[in-house]
């Protein structure tokens, strides 16, 4: 396992004298090469990044948000699984889970650039989720980005982005007590207990 920095850490990245940040459409060109071949990638400011392996636990949790008799979107939306969004000319991330407009799923040769509603399921990736990907989302303007937090067992949620400032203006956190209630996708709801055990 590596050690060190963050890739996408600002002070790490502060210290590279110079640097190539990739654009969405570059990180496409070498995808198509099969440069990449299996790896899962996504592309966080202009950096490649590797995601996180997945447990057993982040699966499950992964299937129950994506599953109708868990929770279900109204039908103007769509439940994506570690699909791409494309939210900025340098940022392409694939969250574990995102609600999207349907309507944003229909174009053939692009991905969605928003959606409604984004899920990470952190475990040692909780610093990224916390600090690169929270800056992302907000700067997207993603309403309601939620962390299902494995090693503290709670959700994170984050509301009301301020864009310009890369941040969210509300963050809350809800323990398996609690029950989670979208704001911006109706009836989006579950126990937060029931995700978590």
């Amino acid at each position: 396992m590596r050690t060190g920095p963050s890739l996408t850490d600002p002070a790490f990245l502060a210290t590279l004298e110079h640097q190539h940040r990739l654009s969405v459409d570059e990180y496409h060109r070498m995808v198509a090469t099969g440069l990449f071949e299996d790896a899962r990638l996504e592309l966080l400011e202009g950096v490649i990044v590797e995601m996180s392996p997945q447990t057993p636990r982040h699966a499950r949790i992964i299937r129950l948000l994506c599953d109708a008799k868990f929770v279900a979107p109204p039908p103007e939306f769509v439940v994506q699984a570690q699909l791409p969004l494309t939210v900025a000319p340098d940022s392409e991330p694939e969250p574990d889970v995102a609600v999207v407009p349907r309507t944003a799923t229909e174009q053939r040769d692009q991905h969605p650039t928003t959606a409604a509603l984004v899920f990470e399921v952190a475990g040692e990736s909780l610093r990224k989720d916390r600090l690169a990907k929270s800056a992302i989302y907000a700067q997207a303007a993603i309403p309601e980005y939620v962390i299902v937090n494995l090693t503290q067992e709670c959700l994170e949620v984050h509301r009301n982005p301020d864009g310009e400032a890369r941040r969210y203006r509300s963050v809350a956190t809800l323990t398996t007590a609690d029950r989670f209630e979208s704001e911006v996708v109706a009836g989006f709801a579950f126990a937060i207990g029931e995700l978590l055990s």
